[in-house]
């Protein structure tokens, strides 16, 4: 006899502004899988793997896509810059949307996180002409105030695309050091106009975007559609992001019309890495903030039903499963069964083929492999150099 097992994570939840019922409140984090072919067309290989790892949770959403030419961050990566993509996006969103798993793209332009070659001569551009605090970066050239504002209209045309393709929502990333956390980030963003200088001037930029993907929702979805933003709460870099900078963006993205905030960290508890006197969880501080007004979802280091349960029952909306639902495709079924023993922890080098996982997201997962990583119960330890640029992608992209 099939029973539910009574886990706060499995109860349904509805987004109150866009009128979407997810049917439980795991959801799979963007995690970059490098599939899809050298001009950002999804492939087969692709869809298959999501059809492979849907199906379960209530949200999936899809590695990160980029929304204009000079926004392409790594090789095989998705693109939505451009409408000849909507029959493979759709192609993708149908494969996601199995069991009444809601189906999110997830759009970003990379900003200075690209190079010239995966440009293909261009030069990278950001809000400044500041390197990344990485090896092999280059310098960006700053964005024209008209190329801000068409850059916006391209985030707005992206969820366009993904509206047609029949997602059922868009996830605008506003994380990992991409570009819109670059006009945000002190670091970066070395402006003296309207999009720079000021905390205040520096949330135009991601404000300008959230407007604009709200404006194109309200023309062009015929049904519900969620809108969603996803934050990294702090930078190392000095000057950096730092978390009461962050608390005040907050206080103003509860206002704004984002269905929920999704925070890019490692660990749901982590509290702050550059100031030792905050003893409480950075996730808790901004659940706080947003005062019930916009749902939270966390992130990291996620693994057993007690670790989502435990995020859930502590009052966070959703909870994501990241790197556990690459080992475990049916994670959530098994525990929706009472069937928590088989859930596999590991995986084998033959397990890939069953799991969809192909080159070069298996050299990603070769180097994640070990205690933080997937883990894989191989020690192959070859293409380990070649995937050394993707993985701060894979990172990036998930938990």
């Amino acid at each position: 006899m099939i029973r539910l097992t009574k886990y706060s994570f499995l109860e349904p939840y509805t987004f109150e502004h866009a009128g979407v019922t997810i049917k439980n409140r795991v959801v799979i984090p963007p995690m970059t899988e490098c599939m899809s072919f050298h001009d950002g067309t999804v492939t087969e290989d692709e869809i298959e793997y999501y059809r492979k790892h849907s199906g379960g949770a209530g949200m999936f959403i899809t590695a990160v896509a980029y929304v204009n030419e000079l926004g392409k961050g790594f090789e095989g990566e998705l693109s939505i810059d451009d409408d000849k993509f909507i029959p493979g996006l759709t192609k993708l969103s149908s494969a996601i949307k199995k069991n009444g798993t809601k189906a999110v793209v997830q759009i970003f332009s990379a900003g200075r996180m690209s190079s010239t070659a995966i440009l293909r001569g261009n030069q990278p551009v950001s809000a400044s002409a500041v390197k990344a605090v990485r090896a092999g970066s280059e310098e960006p050239r700053p964005l024209t105030d008209a190329e801000i504002e068409q850059t916006i209209k391209d985030f707005g045309q992206a969820v366009r695309r993904a509206i047609e393709a029949g997602f059922d929502g868009a996830e605008i990333h506003g994380a990992n050091t991409y570009l819109i956390q670059q006009f945000f980030s002190p670091h970066s963003n070395r402006r003296d106009d309207k999009w720079g200088g000021s905390v205040e001037n520096r949330m135009n930029f991601p404000l300008a975007v959230i407007k604009e993907c709200r404006e194109i929702v309200e023309k062009y979805a015929k049904q519900p559609f969620i809108l969603g933003y996803r934050i990294s709460p702090e930078e190392i870099e000095k000057p950096g992001i730092t978390f009461d900078q962050t608390l005040q963006f907050v206080d103003v993205l509860k206002d704004q019309p984002i269905d929920y905030l999704h925070v890019s960290m490692g660990d749901v508890w982590r509290k702050s890495l550059n100031d030792n006197t905050i003893s409480e969880s950075l996730n808790e501080t901004i659940k706080k903030h947003l005062d019930g007004k916009v749902p939270l979802i966390v992130v990291g280091d996620v693994q057993t039903p007690a670790d989502a349960a435990k995020a859930t029952d502590a009052g966070f909306e959703m909870v994501g499963l990241g790197r556990q639902s690459l080992r475990e495709p049916q994670w959530v079924q098994k525990v929706e069964h009472d069937d928590e023993g088989s859930i596999r922890y590991n995986i084998s080098i033959d397990d890939l083929d069953e799991l969809g996982i192909k080159k070069p997201f298996f050299d990603i997962l070769m180097i994640l492999s070990g205690p933080t990583g997937i883990p894989l119960s191989t020690s192959q330890n070859n293409n380990r150099d070649d995937a050394n640029a993707a993985l701060d992608h894979f990172l990036s992209g998930g938990e």
